[in-house]
C-alpha cells in the first residue's frame, strides 16, 4: 500500500466506473472478493460468479493502489434492467417471490442495488469496506439517473446504511429479514427511496455525500476512529453518453418475465 511521506498515511485511489468498460479492474475486484468471501467460509453467494462484468447495468467502485495494480476493496450497483435481475431478487425470490414486484414499482423510475461491498485484510479498520464505499456508492447514483437504491444488509451493515439514508422494507421476507445463506446468518432488506435529498440520512453523512457529488475528483483525508487515510476519490463515470437508463428500465419488462432466482446464492451489503 502506498504511504504518504509526508503524513505517513495509506494513500488509496477510489474510482467509478461501468463494469463493461474496465474488464481487467473487474477481474481484480473479483479475485479480492472472492478471497475474502472463503477466508470466512461463504462459498456459495451471487456474486462469486463474473456475470455481472458484462452487464451493461452494472457500476464498479474500486479501493486501488495509485498504479492499479492491486485492489484492496470495492462494491458495486446495479441496476434494475440490465442483463441480469437484481441480487436481491436471485437471493430472495424463490423465498418471497414478491421482490420482483416491490423492484418493478421502484424501477419505473430508476432503481438499483448496492451489493458486493468488500474490503481486504490489508486496510481492514480504516473504514474503507463500510462508510467511505457506501457514501461513494450513494453520490454515484445521481450520476446514473437512479431515485432509490436496494440493498441486503447482514446485521452489522443495517446501522451504515441507515446512516447513508435506507430504512428497513418490512414488505417482503419476515419484516424485512431472511435467515440466509444459513439458519445463523441474517440479511435484513433495506430501501433507500431519496437519494436526491437523502432525508432519512445522518447529517455527517449526508454532508459529505453532498461534497462529493459537487467534486467527483478530489483528495480527502478521512478518519475513522482515530485511523486516517488519504483517498483519492475519481468519482466522474466515464462513457456516460453510452448510458441511457430509459432503454434499460424498458428492458426490465422483458427481464422480470424471465428472471430466475437461484437457490443457496446471495450477495449481502
Amino acid at each position: 500500500m502506498d504511504i504518504n511521506e509526508n503524513t505517513g498515511n495509506p494513500i488509496v485511489r477510489l474510482r467509478a466506473f461501468r463494469a463493461i468498460d474496465d474488464p481487467a479492474s473487474c477481474a481484480l475486484f473479483l479475485e479480492g472478493h472472492e478471497h475474502v468471501l472463503t477466508s470466512i467460509g461463504v462459498t456459495k453467494v451471487t456474486s462469486s460468479n463474473d456475470d455481472w462484468t458484462r452487464n451493461p447495468a452494472a457500476f464498479v467502485l474500486i479501493v486501488e493502489s495509485l498504479d492499479r495494480l492491486k485492489v484492496y476493496g470495492g462494491a458495486r450497483i446495479h441496476v434494475a434492467g440490465g442483463s441480469q435481475p437484481l441480487p436481491i431478487e436471485q437471493a430472495t425470490g424463490m423465498m418471497d417471490s414478491s421482490v420482483f414486484k416491490l423492484v418493478m414499482e421502484y424501477a419505473q423510475n430508476g432503481t438499483g442495488e448496492i451489493c458486493g461491498l468488500w474490503n481486504s485484510r490489508e486496510i481492514a479498520g480504516y473504514g474503507i469496506g463500510s462508510i467511505f464505499l457506501t457514501r461513494a456508492a450513494v453520490a454515484i447514483s445521481n450520476q446514473i439517473g437512479l431515485q432509490s437504491l436496494f440493498a441486503l444488509c447482514a446485521p452489522y451493515t443495517v446501522k451504515l446504511a441507515e446512516c447513508v439514508g435506507y430504512k428497513i422494507d418490512a414488505r417482503i421476507g419476515n419484516n424485512g429479514t431472511f435467515y440466509y445463506p444459513k439458519l445463523d446468518l441474517l440479511a435484513t432488506t433495506m430501501l433507500l427511496k431519496d437519494i436526491s435529498s437523502l432525508e432519512y440520512a445522518a447529517e455527517e453523512d449526508k454532508d459529505a455525500i453532498f461534497m462529493l457529488r459537487a467534486n467527483l475528483s478530489q483528495t480527502k483525508i478521512e478518519e475513522l476512529r482515530k485511523k486516517k487515510i488519504q483517498i483519492e476519490y475519481d468519482l466522474q463515470i466515464s462513457n456516460l453518453a453510452e448510458w441511457d437508463l430509459s432503454a434499460v428500465i424498458r428492458n426490465l419488462k422483458i427481464n422480470s418475465i424471465a428472471a430466475k432466482t437461484e437457490e443457496g446464492s446471495i450477495n449481502i451489503l
